[in-house]
């Protein structure tokens, strides 16, 4: 119990400071949506990586 409720703390976490990072790129007006495309794309596939390994990928 002790390590799943640390195992999803740490992935709230790390999912936060991804999607802030992500976020922020949006934010100048030099940058278009094109442009920080390939960054939400990278984004998406790291944090169902990140998910699949932590809580899917046991193997015993």
């Amino acid at each position: 119990m002790n390590s799943k409720l640390t195992t999803i703390i740490g992935c709230g976490l790390c999912i936060a400071f991804l999607i802030g990072l992500a976020t922020t790129l949006t934010r100048s007006m030099m940058i278009g949506f094109k442009d920080v495309l390939p960054v939400y794309i990278l984004m998406g596939l790291v944090i169902v990586m990140m998910l699949y390994e932590a809580f899917f990928d046991k193997k015993k």
